[in-house]
């Protein structure tokens, strides 16, 4: 099985316990923590992927980092994962867990990336107009990629549009080829 699909399994538990418990913001919050600690540590990272170390030593590692920082249940729940042997899928469920919630609550990631940085004012505008569009509650990420010239691309999910002059400057070379110019 992928790792993919048993990471998504142990999300879909553990999103259910927090609904069960009436904590499923909170847990959220927790999640993001988790997945910057563990993001931001090779070592951490390491540890938790590599078979030889002992789960004593694996358990150990997560009490420090999490006990009393995040709820007794969510620590309980990575511990019985590090018990059946799937530590490495740690970091893989958190990152699953923030996935499935976003889908729970309808919220929806867009990037959008242009010549330069966008003003907070623009981000905002084009964050409306994209949550209006696909009736979603959207967080919007700028990116910087100076190659687009001016302009800019917009992605949601598997959506794209591109507004930038690179690609208006690429869609008419390809008309002209078609036209044999």
């Amino acid at each position: 099985m992928s790792v993919f699909k048993v990471a998504s399994r142990y999300a879909k538990s553990l999103i259910d316990l927090a609904k069960e418990q009436d904590h499923l913001e909170e847990v959220k919050g927790e999640m993001e923590q988790i997945v910057a600690i563990i993001r931001s540590s090779t070592e951490l990272q390491a540890v938790l992927n590599n078979p030889i170390v002992k789960t004593d030593k694996k358990l150990k590692i997560l009490a420090a980092l999490f006990e009393n920082k995040v709820r007794p249940e969510v620590l309980a729940f990575f511990n019985i994962m590090v018990r059946k042997g799937r530590s490495e899928l740690v970091y893989a469920t958190a990152l699953e867990f923030i996935r499935e919630y976003n889908e729970v609550k309808g919220i929806v990631h867009a990037e959008v990336t242009s010549a330069a940085p966008l003003s907070a004012t623009n981000l905002e505008a084009l964050r409306a107009s994209i949550a209006e569009q696909i009736q979603a509650d959207v967080i919007l990420a700028n990116k910087v990629d100076e190659s687009l010239i001016g302009g800019f691309v917009v992605t949601v999910g598997d959506r794209q549009i591109d507004a930038s002059l690179a690609g208006k400057l690429n869609k008419l070379e390809r008309h002209f080829i078609s036209q044999g110019v």
